[in-house]
């Protein structure tokens, strides 16, 4: 089967794209610099006629960028996955699209299933949940895989206060899984192969890293990293970026595990390598900036 992943500079794209290649797959990246830029008619351009799965790499789970930037937040949240599906749908081709546990508002008491319907409160829960809606009827052979916290958007929070402050503050009261980018392209890897060997599992599924944890003692972690300004004071606050987080973002993933066998792994074990990856992302993208 040919998998053409699409992706950007962020490291997601580059680890997935590494794990696949040692694989039996063929595989093509395409590589969406400028997404503003990008013409959404055109995607024959760009897509090889004998795909067999489009896999969009491109992780959204950052709601302060979409409500800062609105109108990217739509056109990567719902305009591109959308354009993807229809494509796909026309050309026989199958889609495996991020989404995140923001499409749910929070409220529930308990972990949330992967049938339990969205209520965003936030502008990407919205765009997402949306996309998600859209491709269920667009295209039958799909895959939504909704994700936990991003660990590396957090590490790079606490990365961001630390150079101007002393002290960052992350509420106790908000809950999640983070995932890190190396277990994310495992699970997307394990999912992909079992496509290709003709597994009808299409649908919707979960995965968040095996631990669930409030923002503050994930900062706490963070903090106590080799590489984190030392001294750093975590409070249990809600700053302001904080207040389009629902308190609850946890998620039940025995589904994907029943399904593909996909276990769950503590995102503990993964927090050096994400720090390191940030890092070679950010000179990547340095790199990208001098030749634009």
């Amino acid at each position: 089967m040919h998998v053409l992943v699409v992706h950007d500079y962020g490291p997601l794209g580059r680890v997935l794209l590494e794990d696949l290649r040692e694989t039996y797959l063929q595989v093509s990246p395409l590589l969406i610099s400028e997404l503003d830029s990008v013409e959404l008619t055109a995607l024959e351009n760009w897509i090889p006629e004998d795909t067999g799965l489009i896999v969009n790499a491109l992780w959204l789970a950052d709601p302060e960028l979409a409500e800062n930037d609105p109108e990217f937040a739509h056109k990567a949240s719902f305009s591109l996955p959308v354009a993807l599906a229809e494509y796909a749908n026309a050309h026989g081709m199958a889609l495996l699209q991020l989404s995140s546990s923001y499409v749910f508002d929070g409220r529930k008491q308990s972990a949330y299933i992967a049938s339990n319907p969205g209520q965003p409160c936030n502008e990407l829960g919205n765009w997402q949940w949306e996309s998600e809606q859209a491709i269920r009827t667009l295209l039958n052979q799909h895959i939504l895989l909704r994700t936990g916290w991003s660990l590396g958007r957090f590490v790079s929070k606490v990365q961001q206060v630390a150079a101007a402050s002393d002290t960052i503050q992350l509420p106790g009261k908000c809950r999640g899984q983070p995932v890190t980018v190396t277990d994310l392209a495992r699970v997307i890897t394990a999912i992909v192969l079992q496509i290709d060997c003709g597994a009808e599992v299409w649908g919707t599924y979960q995965y968040g890293g095996a631990e669930d944890i409030s923002m503050y003692e994930l900062g706490l972690a963070i903090a106590g990293l080799q590489g984190i300004p030392s001294g750093l004071r975590v409070v249990d606050d809600m700053p302001k970026w904080a207040t389009l987080e629902p308190a609850n973002a946890t998620m039940i993933c025995t589904k994907i595990r029943n399904t593909f066998g996909i276990k769950q792994l503590p995102w503990r074990s993964g927090l050096s390598e994400e720090l390191a990856l940030l890092s070679s992302a950010g000179k990547v993208s340095e790199i990208s900036d001098e030749f634009t």
